[in-house]
């Protein structure tokens, strides 16, 4: 009843689905979650208006107009004035801006100091790590608080302040992220064959380790700007950030606060863009999480 028909040899090698690289993959994943596309996408939204929104009318976010205080929404100041008669549309999206970029500046910062340090901690092993990690556990046992006042003590408040305070303790857990990768890469075989066949450490490190660290990275670094963007704005609202006639976030919560019983809106229009952003910023980081680790892969 049935016929043997053989094996193809010229059909034995063939491929027959498409060949996709851990990126191409992650990102097919990625696409299929939902929440982290919309998130992905408000994410892109926010950026692109704190880029042009300040230049979508005719005022500056200094700009201060005495017969327009506390003017309601309008045809004329689509989001009000504050109590100096300053826009709150141009100040929204340029306090906006200047918050991405001390938190993306941050989270920057420390992914280059924690990969590094981590890296040679993890790789060189022993006695050095033993040291690094001590010099870790120091670190975090200092309260952000107390070097944040030390700073301002020291400098003049303001975004270089903020970016050293947030960065001398912020590097701490991508360094222990890199650290923990490193140690169980390598010992991998394919670090051994390259070091077999005498690549150098740094062709190791850098051509082997971190490509494979990367995703841990991105999504680390997710979470990171959340939290930095938190500590701008809680920073500043407490009169540590930064301060008028500077724009924040944390500057336009603290002016909205002052006079949220007759003007709320001007509190809620900032409350809104930092909740977005860090929900968004959270959701995106899980479905990078899901999306980027292969234990997650059906």
């Amino acid at each position: 009843m049935f016929e043997v028909v053989g094996r193809k040899e010229e059909q034995s090698e063939k491929i027959s689905k498409p060949v996709r690289s851990n990126w191409q993959d992650g990102w097919l994943r990625l696409k299929q979650n939902k929440a982290a596309m919309v998130s992905l996408f408000i994410i892109l939204v926010i950026v692109l208006l704190s880029i042009i929104g300040p230049y979508l009318n005719e005022y500056s976010y200094q700009q201060t107009n005495y017969d327009s205080v506390y003017t309601e929404p309008s045809s004329d100041y689509w989001l009000g004035t504050d109590k100096f008669g300053r826009d709150q549309w141009t100040r929204l999206w340029e306090g906006t801006r200047i918050s991405l970029y001390i938190a993306v500046l941050a989270a920057l910062l420390d992914i280059m100091i924690g990969i590094t340090y981590g890296a040679i901690s993890g790789w060189r092993g022993g006695k050095i790590d033993n040291i690094m990690q001590r010099v870790i556990e120091i670190l975090v046992g200092i309260p952000n608080l107390i070097i944040i006042i030390l700073l301002i003590m020291l400098m003049k408040p303001g975004i270089m302040t903020i970016m050293l305070a947030m960065v001398i303790t912020g590097w701490v857990n991508m360094a222990r992220l890199v650290r923990g990768q490193v140690f169980k890469l390598k010992t991998q075989e394919f670090i051994l064959a390259a070091r077999a066949l005498g690549a150098s450490n740094k062709r190791i490190i850098l051509g082997h380790m971190l490509p494979n660290t990367l995703g841990i990275i991105i999504i680390n670094m997710m979470f990171t700007i959340p939290s930095a963007i938190f500590m701008e704005a809680f920073l500043s609202f407490i009169g540590l950030g930064l301060q008028e006639p500077l724009a924040s976030l944390g500057v336009l919560i603290n002016d909205g606060f002052q006079s949220m019983r007759n003007q709320f809106y001007l509190l809620a229009y900032p409350s809104i863009i930092i909740v977005a952003l860090m929900v968004c910023f959270n959701m995106l980081g899980d479905g990078l999480r899901d999306a980027f680790d292969p234990r997650m892969r059906k």
